[in-house]
């Protein structure tokens, strides 16, 4: 392991609180370490393989992880002045970056200047969410907190370093990025999980995942299992994924989530499966 490094944001069904189950339940030896769905990349992260590709269909987040690998100093510098800025009026600087998604200017925006903005939201949103409406916009609400911090300059700095030696990043469908998989590579599947109820988040952004989405997944999942790979997905507990990975190994485990804004709600039953 080079140095602890530690996701730079929070994400809805981030793996934090489920890592030691996970690392638990890998193959003991494998080749590349991929991770499709990558969201805040605690196992990435984690494990720091010496061979990694991610992915995720989220451009924001995407270029933010390439920001952090190419740019942290400027990257850091302009969450220094959010941070500033910040403190004047916290509730009204929040809604005007929030609202900068919105004009004709943001496509035009630089990506470090996105990626900085994303970071700020992140932290200063309701619980982490990221949630965007029916027309693609940002639409979480404010977390009320004052006093805020970005970041921690030696994460991102080993954060940096780790990107740029020894992960692959691309803006790819989970079925797109997995066809680079070789036997012999492991593939974790964290995906937006299968609905509890309608009140469960699985809308990472304006297109929902589905039934289809999970379907689709299981296909993946049992190809690259047919080739070699090892495979592991984290699901909730449900009888649609109990039904689509009945003939892979399927633990279920209870997990901390962060999400729900209930903080007695937060432990819930979550399955990991495997297929080797």
């Amino acid at each position: 392991m080079i140095n602890k490094i530690t996701p730079f944001v929070k994400w809805a069904g981030g793996k934090r609180q489920l890592k030691n189950e996970i690392k638990q339940r890998m193959p003991k030896k494998f080749n590349s370490y991929f991770e499709p769905f990558v969201g805040g990349g605690a196992l990435l992260m984690e494990l720091q393989n010496e061979k990694n590709t991610i992915s995720d269909v989220n451009s924001q987040l995407i270029g933010t992880y390439k920001s952090v690998r190419d740019n942290p100093d400027e990257l850091m510098n302009l969450l220094d002045m959010h941070e500033n800025n910040h403190k004047i009026n916290p509730k009204e600087y929040y809604y005007k970056i929030r609202s900068l998604d919105q004009h004709d200017s943001w496509k035009k925006t630089d990506t470090i200047e996105k990626s900085a903005i994303f970071i700020y939201l992140n932290k200063t949103c309701f619980n982490g969410l990221y949630r965007l409406n029916s027309s693609g916009y940002f639409n979480v609400p404010f977390n009320n907190k004052l006093t805020i911090k970005l970041y921690e300059r030696s994460n991102i700095i080993c954060l940096s370093r780790f990107l740029n030696q020894k992960v692959n990043i691309f803006e790819e469908d989970f079925e797109t990025v997995s066809q680079k998989a070789k036997p012999g590579d492991f593939i974790f599947f964290d995906p937006p999980y299968d609905l509890l109820n309608k009140t469960t988040f699985d809308k990472y952004n304006k297109d929902r995942f589905g039934v289809k989405g999970q379907k689709r997944l299981a296909k993946v999942a049992h190809k690259l299992r047919e080739k070699g790979c090892y495979v592991m997905i984290t699901n909730h507990n449900t009888e649609l994924i109990n039904d689509l990975y009945k003939d892979f190994k399927r633990d279920v485990v209870v997990a901390r989530r962060n999400i729900n804004s209930n903080s007695k709600k937060r432990m819930g039953i979550e399955t990991i499966i495997y297929g080797y």
